[in-house]
């Protein structure tokens, strides 16, 4: 029994520490500036593919590692950003988003239907929009309004711009699901027990 255990928080843990670590490889694809202060990543896919892929508990987990190794000062987001310095820019609501945004996009993915890799997929497809955008993007949004100054009406506007690359990343994170359930079937989306 405690070896069985032992083992399932060791892959617990190993997963976990896996996005994270995907996470910062998407870090080093070059980011994309923009006038506001934040820029176009392609960090925001591993915030679905962590939420999508683990769950609710070991996505916000895995991305409050991230967030933890940033904060700590390693270069990890795009553009070799890193430290404390980061969460005081206009983007730190995204970046604050990141583990939540996992965390909501995990918990949808549970409720959401699957059977087949295309209902699973359409189902990640859903959780991708509503946690991964919408939720992220909601928090991106009060970042831009408490620490850029931004009035909301601006911050949405601001924020319009990042919608169809994410709408992208949606799609791309579909992909990955579909091809996953096709592979491994048994795969636990969402953290479902199998």
């Amino acid at each position: 029994m405690t070896a069985a255990i032992s083992r399932k928080a060791s892959h617990s843990m190993a997963l976990v520490a896996l996005f994270a670590a995907l996470m910062a490889v998407m870090g080093l694809i070059p980011k994309i500036d923009l006038p506001l202060g934040v820029p176009i990543t392609l960090q925001s896919l591993g915030v679905m593919l962590a939420g999508c892929l683990l769950g609710a508990r070991r996505g916000f987990q895995s991305m409050l590692l991230f967030l933890a190794a940033v904060a700590a000062g390693l270069p990890l987001l795009s553009g070799g950003r890193g430290g404390l310095g980061v969460f005081m820019a206009p983007s730190a609501g995204y970046l604050v988003g990141y583990a939540l945004a996992a965390g909501v996009t995990g918990a949808l993915m549970r409720t959401l239907p699957q059977g087949t890799p295309l209902r699973t997929a359409a189902s990640a497809f859903i959780a991708s929009v509503l946690g991964g955008l919408v939720f992220l993007h909601a928090m991106g949004i009060a970042g831009l309004v408490l620490l850029a100054q931004m009035p909301l009406d601006k911050a949405f506007l601001a924020d319009l711009v990042f919608v169809p690359g994410d709408l992208v990343k949606c799609a791309l994170c579909a992909v990955v699901v579909h091809t996953v359930a096709k592979a491994l079937p048994d795969w636990p989306f969402g953290g479902r027990e199998r």
